[in-house]
């Protein structure tokens, strides 16, 4: 029978379908060729020899040989601008205001051809000092009050460029669904004095279906009410609403773990598609105790349609537990 799933963090309801569910092994991919065959494409942007064709760079991590391990250069087609006012102003019944921000893209690699599920765990340990140092620099200017990270993987998750790379978004609002996530999250520490994502953690640790990795810093696991197939969070063990405050241990032992949970997607479902995002407070908020940072990945397997679309229900055709138990099998 057909299953309603809330989750506790975000009230939304998901539907686990299970009369037409699917096993995991199901949403294997047909295999596919590897990003290219070589580690430098001529016409890529991101590819050493070729910073020209970027936007002059904010920063980068030195390398072998005078080179580069790593960069970040504003994003060419910016969603934001750098430059503006605050100032919101009425056109008639309608708000508007200057899109002010920031929109930066850390290059991952050199390696055109080195997807992060591939990358050897200290380049990936190497990237998230560069997304913290990033984010810190980000946190200064106070015009802005959400930093989001996120990265998009294939072309079903909205990426234009193959060569490996992470996007930074710096918004001076805070979305109305981000504060409608946070809005839940403040109730239930008001309510319990908890954080309901360290109990959602504690929850699922406690069961032990739905896990599947854990280290000293770490608890990866496929949540309770998954709204789609394999989808992933990484949580912290200790408890911090800002990725920016993760310390260096942290961030070695998060490697272990994104090279870990990546590389089983990669291999067990044949490199599919998908969305990684870095849900972190406000800025404003970095230091408060109802939000716990995490990684939520979002793998593209199938497609909202007009029942998702029109509700905000989504069916998910797999059952968390297996998934998990799928990728816990050496």
């Amino acid at each position: 029978m057909p299953q309603l799933r809330q989750n506790a963090a975000t009230k939304e309801w998901v539907i686990i379908a299970t009369e037409r569910s699917r096993r995991p092994h199901d949403f294997v991919a047909e295999p596919r060729a590897p990003t290219a065959d070589t580690p430098r494409s001529p016409s890529c942007p991101f590819c050493p020899g070729n910073e020209h064709l970027t936007p002059p760079e904010v920063f980068r991590l030195p390398g072998a040989d005078g080179g580069w391990s790593a960069r970040v250069v504003p994003n060419k087609f910016a969603a934001l601008i750098p430059d503006g006012s605050l100032d919101r102003h009425a056109e008639g019944f309608f708000r508007c205001m200057d899109a002010v921000g920031r929109h930066e893209i850390v290059i991952e690699t050199p390696l055109h051809n080195q997807p992060m599920a591939l990358a050897e765990t200290p380049q990936i340990e190497r990237v998230l000092n560069v997304l913290r140092a990033r984010y810190l620099a980000l946190r200064d200017d106070p015009m802005l009050r959400l930093i989001l990270i996120f990265k998009n993987h294939g072309a079903a998750a909205g990426t234009s460029l193959e060569h490996p790379h992470l996007q930074i978004a710096a918004t001076p609002i805070v979305p109305y669904r981000q504060r409608t996530r946070y809005g839940e999250a403040t109730q239930y520490w008001d309510d319990t004095g908890h954080c309901v994502y360290s109990d959602m953690r504690d929850q699922e640790l406690a069961d032990g279906r739905r896990v599947v990795l854990q280290t000293p810093c770490f608890v990866a696991f496929h949540p309770f009410a998954s709204r789609s197939p394999f989808e992933t969070w990484i949580v912290p063990r200790r408890h911090s609403a800002s990725f920016g405050r993760t310390t260096d241990e942290e961030l070695a032992d998060l490697a272990v773990v994104l090279k870990s949970v990546l590389g089983k997607l990669y291999t067990k479902l044949n490199n599919p598609d998908y969305n990684l995002i870095v849900h972190t407070a406000p800025v404003p908020d970095e230091t408060e105790e109802y939000f716990l940072w995490h990684i939520q990945i979002l793998l593209r397997l199938t497609n909202p349609a007009g029942f998702e679309m029109g509700t905000g229900i989504y069916i998910n055709t797999a059952l968390p537990e297996e998934t998990a138990a799928f990728l816990r099998e050496p």
